[in-house]
């Protein structure tokens, strides 16, 4: 019993430093929400506003325009979103599935070419094949041009995650578990499945949301694979494309005509950077508390013993 209250009074901190430790937290917690509700509160101003007094968290007046300019003008929106939706559900269940597999092979001890993949595997994060030969393979060989799979497979395979994968394993999953399904009969799918899955759900969720962040913002795959079929363009190719025709608008005006002119006096290009901002992020930041309880839940695996 002493030594239980001894432990306790190193561990514990007074009044006045977990105070100071929390205004701390709640100051960097500050920091990293006042960009993004900038960006929201400058999306909902005015071009006038913003013209007359450049950026400001108080507005001189505030506006939708450059929200119904954006979904007036881009009838293509929506169904971008629906592209991106799918391209990352489908890539994030597809990737995490074969980055769980990879790993749990490199992971079992008793894997013969166990050396083999885990060298195979880093020597990709060192060496690229170059963006020719890639290029080449893919449209080429693997037949990866104006379809889905041009803006997925090629982000199914991850060498980082593979290793937080195996790391996890490693750490949270005893052998002495893989050694007592093997005796009760159980396969290797059914394993890891049944018996390794369930425990790894933190990683899981970690790598899940690791390739949603990468499926969700990824536009270069669209630039090099998706060249007449546009209706397979994803929110964010699409909003990058419209950045570009609205800068190179306002730039080349003067010598486009009168008409372009005044389509250009009319677009509330300011603003307009800022709800593309709001319409990329906002769909993730939403998936985010999904996987936040898995991620929460990892952070103590091994720390609490019954």
């Amino acid at each position: 019993m002493a030594n239980n209250k001894k432990n306790l009074r190193l561990n514990s901190v007074s009044a006045g430093m977990e105070a100071v430790i929390h205004v701390i937290i709640g100051l960097f917690s500050l920091c990293c929400i006042i960009p993004f509700v900038f960006v929201i509160i400058i999306a909902f101003s005015s071009e006038a506003s913003i013209r007359q007094i450049g950026y400001s968290f108080v507005p001189l007046e505030w506006s939708v325009e450059a929200f119904t300019y954006a979904f007036q003008k881009l009838p293509q929106i929506w169904r971008s979103y629906f592209n991106s939706i799918f391209i990352t559900v489908i890539g994030t269940v597809l990737s995490t599935l074969m980055c769980a597999l990879y790993a749990y092979a490199l992971y079992r001890p008793d894997f013969k070419f166990r050396g083999f993949f885990n060298f195979f595997s880093f020597f990709t994060m060192i060496f690229g094949g170059g963006l020719v030969p890639t290029y080449i393979v893919c449209t080429q060989l693997l037949g990866l041009s104006e379809n889905y799979a041009a803006l997925i497979v090629p982000l199914l395979v991850s060498p980082f995650n593979i290793i937080i994968m195996r790391t996890f394993f490693k750490s949270s999953v005893p052998m002495e578990l893989i050694e007592a399904a093997t005796i009760d009969g159980s396969g290797e799918y059914s394993t890891l499945f049944r018996v390794v899955a369930p425990i790894a759900k933190p990683g899981v969720a970690t790598v899940a949301l690791l390739n949603a962040l990468a499926f969700w913002n990824e536009w270069y795959l669209s630039l090099l694979y998706i060249k007449r079929n546009k209706v397979l363009q994803p929110l964010q190719a699409l909003l990058m494309e419209l950045q570009n025709n609205v800068q190179y608008l306002n730039q080349m005006a003067g010598q486009l005509g009168a008409a372009a002119i005044n389509e250009a006096a009319k677009m509330p290009s300011q603003s307009l950077r800022m709800v593309l901002v709001v319409l990329i992020v906002v769909p993730i930041a939403c998936a985010y508390p999904f996987f936040q309880r898995y991620i929460v839940a990892g952070l103590a695996v091994g720390s609490v013993k019954g």
